[in-house]
């Protein structure tokens, strides 16, 4: 009997392990097919690249930090930290990913499709590219 139960917790133990490493592996958060053909209605925009800086300030940058690094104030509490905007897995996102994934979040992330207008989301998208524009300059 208890050769039985020892094997019991072995298995069990193996299973949440196995789980576990399952969990991290898919940790990579991938916006759906479709998104990769929605374009940027205020592509090369600087007004509205401007407004998005407005907004990435006010609503943003607690977490993703001054210059989109993913190490603002509240973001380094997070067990999953926020995302680097000048990483090159963001930077290779089309617009419409980045766009998707401000609309509906992924925990600890926000969705944001009735926080800010569609407008408003796309503008943040513009300012995300400007970060990693700005980085490559230096």
């Amino acid at each position: 009997m208890k050769k039985n139960s020892s094997l019991i917790v072995v298995m069990v133990l193996m299973f949440f392990a196995s789980h576990q490493i399952t969990a991290q592996e898919n940790n990579n958060w991938i916006a759906p097919a479709h998104s990769d053909s929605v374009k940027n209605p205020f592509v090369g925009n600087a007004r509205a690249t401007a407004e998005g800086k407005e907004i990435y300030n006010q609503m943003c940058v607690l977490c993703h930090g001054l210059k989109g690094k993913g190490n603002g104030q509240a973001g380094l509490s997070l067990v999953k930290k926020p995302a680097n905007f000048l990483a090159l897995k963001v930077i290779n996102q089309t617009d419409g990913n980045i766009f998707w994934k401000i609309t509906n979040g992924k925990a600890p992330m926000a969705s944001y499709e009735e926080l800010l207008t569609d407008d408003q989301r796309w503008k943040l998208v513009n300012y995300i590219r400007e970060l990693e524009i700005n980085k490559i300059k230096k």
